[in-house]
C-alpha cells in the first residue's frame, strides 16, 4: 500500500501547477457538459485547491461548487470520524442513510490514513519485512476496511467473486463519494430516520431507500437476504454500477480535503499484497519497480508474471497427480484378476484418495496467492477465480467419491474379519452389498458439490433446480427398465437366491456368479462372461447347484455331478468292486480337501448296461479350477471301470486235461497272480464246461500306483500264465469248425 501512496508525493509548487492546469481544463469541460442533465454535477471537474476547505468556483447553470466543509453533513462527519478514532469497534451500517454513508466515508478515510502512516518510510525501516507495530497497524486498517465492505449489498454478485468484487467496489465507491462531495453545487442533505419518514410522507409510495442527489448511489434497507433488517446498505444496483461511475471520474483531478483518498483504488491494483504491499517490494530500486509496474490490461507486469508462474506450478502438480491417479488403475488391474475384488483393492482406493486430496488445498493456496499476494484484480481476477472454483469443486467431488469407495472397501474387509473369515470369496460377497451403497452416497455428495459449484458461479438456484429436474424427467419417461433392474437387484440382494461365487443356472446360462450389482449380475460361463439384467434374472428360474454353508466357512462349495455310462456286461462282483474302488478314490480326494461329501450310485439303463453316478462338493469359484477337477475325476473313473473289467479273467483248458491237472489249475493261477505284490487273487473257479474247453474264471484286485502300471501287470500276467500252462503241459484249446458234406 505504501507504494500506492508514495507516488502521491511532490512539492507544493507541483501541486499548485497541477491545480492551475486542472482549473483551466475544468472550465472548458464544464461548459461542454452543461447540457447533459443530472450527470453534469457528477462529471464536472472543477479546480482543486492545495489546501483543505478551499474550492475554486465551478458552475453548473450558474451555480458555484460547495466545498465539503460547507455541506450540511460536514459537522456530523467530523464527529463520526472522531468517534471512530476513539472507538474503532462499532459497525458501519446504521439505521438511516446518513449514519451508514457517513460511517462508511469516515472509516474508508481512516483506512487510507492508517495505511499511509504504516508504510510511508520503507527505506528508512531496516529489514525486508514489516515490524510488529507496523503489522499491527496494517491489521487494524484491514479490520476497519472489512467493516466498511459490509455496508455494501453484494448479494447479486456471484459468491465465488463476491468478496473480491465487494472490496474493489468499496474503494471505487469511496473515490466516487470524494468526487460527489467535493464537486456538488447544491447542498447535500443526507436524511436521518426522522427525515426519511418526512420524505416518505411526501412521496406517492413509501419505501425504505434514499438516492444521493444527481447520482446513482442508493442506500436501502430492503435487502432480500436480510428480511428483518432495519439497517441501510448501499444497494445492489449501486454496487453493480460503481465500476461505471468510477470509470467516469477516474481521471478527474482530486480536490484536497481532509477525508479525500485520491488514487486509493488505482494504487491498490498496481502493487502486490492485500491492502498494504509487502515491504520487500517497496524496497526494490525505483527503476525496477517502474518496469514491474508497467500496465497490461489494468494489471502490472509483475502481477502477470507472478500469476503465470503460479498457474504453471499449479497445472504441473495437478497434471502429475492426475497421471499418478490413472496409473493406479493400470497398475492394480495388471496385478488382479479382472472383475474379482482382492484384498489389495482397498490399497488402490486409498491411494486414489491420497492423490486427489492435495488438489483442494493446493487450489485454495494458489487462489490465495494470486488474489491476496499477487493482487490480481478486475476481469483477470474473475477468470482465475472461476477457474480455481471449478477445479476445487471438481476435485472435491472426485475426492468424496473416492473416499466413500475406499471406506466401503475397508468396511467390507472389516466385516469379513469380524465374522472370522479371510477368503476372497467372502470379501467379494460383502463388497457386493456394501460398495453399491457407498458409491451411491459418494455420487450424492458429488452431485451436491456440483450443485453448490453452479450456485457459487452465479447461476440462479431456480435454474439449477430446473436442470436437476431433467434427470427425473428422463427417469420417468425412458428409464423404467433401469428402475425395474434396481428394484429387482434389491430383491436378489434381500432374498439371496444366489450369492457371489456360487454355481447356478439362470435360464439357459450355466456358470459361476462373479458379481451382483444394483442393475445387473455377471455369470462366468464356460464360453464367456454373461451380464444378465436383474429384472430378467428375477423372472427366470434360478437353479443353484451350490450348497449353502455356515458363516464360519470361507470357501464356496459347488455341486459336481458326473454320469459315466458303463457298456460292459459286468458281473455282480465286478459291480461291487467298481463301487468300492470309486468310493475309495473319492474318499482319498476328500482327505485331500478336493471333494466333500462324496456320493456314488448306479442307475440301470438297460438289460446289459448301467450308469455310474458320482456327486460331491468342490471348493471352487471359477471355471478353470472346476473344469480341471471335473476332467481329472472323469478320467480316473474311466480308468477304474477299465481296471475292473480287466480284473476278471476267464481261461479255458482242453478236454484232454487230466483230472490231477484240473485240480492244480487254481493253484497255478494263484501262484502266477501272487507273483505281483500289487495283485491279490479273490477267487478262481471252474465256472463253465463249454463245447470245447473247461473254462476257469478268476478275479483279482489290483493296487498299482497308476493305470499304466496296472496294464503292465496284466501284460506280465498273461505271459506268465501261458508259460506256466506250457510247462505243465496244459493245453489251451481254440474253437474249430468242421464242415461235413454228404454225397447226394
Amino acid at each position: 500500500m505504501t507504494g500506492r501512496l508514495l507516488r502521491r508525493g511532490g512539492s507544493a509548487q507541483g501541486r499548485w501547477l497541477r491545480a492551475l492546469l486542472t482549473g483551466l481544463l475544468a472550465a472548458l469541460l464544464t461548459l461542454a457538459l452543461s447540457g447533459l442533465g443530472w450527470l453534469a454535477p457528477v462529471l464536472a471537474t472543477p479546480g482543486a485547491s492545495a489546501w483543505p476547505g478551499t474550492a475554486v468556483g465551478s458552475t453548473r447553470g450558474g451555480g458555484t461548487v460547495i466545498p465539503i466543509n460547507e455541506q450540511p453533513f460536514y459537522a456530523e462527519l467530523i464527529r463520526t470520524a472522531e468517534r471512530w478514532n476513539n472507538a474503532p469497534l462499532g459497525q458501519v451500517v446504521g439505521e438511516s442513510p446518513r449514519e451508514t454513508i457517513l460511517n462508511f466515508y469516515a472509516v474508508m478515510a481512516r483506512v487510507n490514513h492508517e495505511l499511509e502512516v504504516a508504510t510511508e518510510r520503507p527505506q528508512q525501516d531496516p529489514g525486508w519485512f514489516w515490524s510488529g507495530a507496523t503489522r499491527q497497524r496494517i491489521r487494524s486498517a484491514e479490520e476497519l476496511f472489512q467493516l466498511a465492505v459490509q455496508a455494501l449489498d453484494s448479494s447479486e454478485i456471484p459468491e465465488s467473486i463476491r468478496d473480491d468484487q465487494a472490496e474493489e467496489a468499496a474503494m471505487q465507491l469511496k473515490e466516487v463519494l470524494d468526487f460527489v462531495f467535493s464537486h456538488s453545487s447544491v447542498p447535500i442533505a443526507i436524511p436521518d430516520s426522522t427525515d426519511l419518514k418526512t420524505l416518505n410522507n411526501q412521496r406517492n409510495k413509501s419505501r425504505d431507500s434514499w438516492t444521493l442527489p444527481n447520482t446513482a448511489i442508493t442506500l436501502t434497507s430492503e435487502v432480500e437476504q436480510r428480511e428483518a433488517n432495519i439497517d441501510f446498505l448501499f444497494s445492489a444496483s449501486t454496487v453493480n454500477q460503481i465500476g461505471r461511475m468510477y470509470a467516469q471520474i477516474r481521471d478527474a483531478a482530486a480536490v484536497a480535503q481532509p477525508f479525500a483518498t485520491p488514487n486509493f483504488y488505482q494504487n491498490f491494483i498496481n502493487t502486490p499484497g492485500y491492502l498494504a504491499p509487502p515491504k520487500w517490494y517497496l524496497r526494490l530500486p525505483a527503476g525496477l519497480r517502474q518496469v514491474l509496474e508497467l500496465s497490461l490490461a489494468d494489471q502490472t507486469l509483475f502481477q502477470f508474471l507472478a500469476a503465470a508462474a503460479m498457474l504453471l506450478v499449479y497445472g504441473w502438480v495437478v497434471l502429475a497427480l492426475f497421471r499418478r491417479l490413472l496409473h493406479t488403475y493400470r497398475y492394480y488391474r495388471s496385478r488382479e484378476l479382472p472383475g474379482l475384488p482382492t484384498w489389495q483393492q482397498d490399497n488402490a482406493a486409498w491411494t486414489r484418495v491420497l492423490l486427489t486430496l492435495p488438489v483442494m488445498p493446493l487450489t485454495w493456496l494458489s487462489d490465495l496467492v494470486i488474489d491476496d499476494l499477487v493482487n490480481f484484480t478486475g476481469v483477470p481476477l474473475r477468470v482465475v477465480t472461476y477457474l480455481f472454483f471449478i477445479c476445487y469443486f471438481l476435485a472435491a467431488s472426485i475426492f468424496f467419491f473416492f473416499l466413500f469407495e475406499a471406506l466401503g472397501r475397508s468396511l467390507a474387509e472389516w466385516l469379513v474379519h469380524l465374522r472370522g473369515g479371510n477368503s476372497e470369496l467372502q470379501l467379494r460377497r460383502v463388497s457386493n452389498l456394501v460398495m453399491p451403497v457407498c458409491r451411491v452416497l459418494g455420487g450424492v455428495v458429488a452431485l451436491v458439490l456440483i450443485y453448490r459449484l453452479l450456485i457459487t458461479l452465479g447461476l440462479p438456484s431456480t435454474t439449477v433446480l430446473a436442470f436437476s429436474a431433467v434427470p427425473g424427467l428422463a427417469i420417468g419417461l425412458g428409464a423404467s427398465k433401469l428402475l425395474g433392474n434396481l428394484f429387482a437387484g434389491l430383491s436378489i440382494q434381500t432374498d439371496r437366491p444366489v450369492r457371489v461365487g456360487e454355481f447356478c443356472r439362470i435360464g439357459d446360462n450355466l456358470g459361476f456368479v462373479t458379481r451382483i450389482g444394483l442393475r445387473s449380475l455377471e455369470l462366468q460361463t464356460l464360453e464367456s462372461r454373461v451380464t444378465i439384467p436383474n429384472a430378467i434374472a428375477d423372472d427366470e428360474t434360478i437353479v443353484n447347484y451350490s450348497r449353502r454353508q455356515r458363516s464360519s466357512e470361507t470357501v464356496a462349495r459347488q455341486s459336481l455331478a458326473l454320469r459315466l455310462a458303463v457298456h460292459h456286461p459286468f458281473s455282480p462282483e465286478q459291480v461291487a468292486d467298481l463301487l468300492r474302488f470309486v468310493r475309495q478314490h473319492l474318499e482319498g480326494l476328500q482327505k485331500l480337501q478336493k471333494l466333500q461329501e462324496p456320493l456314488v450310485s448306479l442307475e440301470q439303463d438297460g438289460m446289459e448296461q448301467f450308469t455310474l453316478l458320482c456327486h460331491g462338493l468342490v471348493e471352487q469359484s471359477d471355471w478353470p479350477g472346476y473344469l480341471s477337477l471335473r476332467e481329472t475325476l472323469l478320467l480316473r473313473l474311466e480308468e477304474i471301470v477299465e481296471q475292473v473289467r480287466l480284473s476278471q479273467r476267464q481261461i479255458g483248458v482242453s478236454y484232454d486235461t487230466r483230472p490231477e491237472q484240473l485240480q492244480r489249475i487254481p493253484e497255478l493261477i494263484a501262484e502266477v497272480v501272487n507273483r505281483d505284490p500289487h495283485l491279490s487273487l479273490q477267487s478262481c473257479r471252474l465256472m463253465t464246461i463249454s463245447e470245447f474247453s473247461y473254462d476257469y474264471s478268476f478275479r483279482f484286485h489290483a493296487h498299482h500306483e497308476s493305470f499304466g502300471r496296472f496294464k503292465d501287470a496284466i501284460h506280465r500276467l498273461n505271459k506268465d500264465l501261458l508259460a506256466c500252462f506250457a510247462a505243465e503241459a496244459i493245453e489251451i484249446p481254440y474253437p474249430t469248425a468242421v464242415e461235413i458234406q454228404r454225397d447226394g
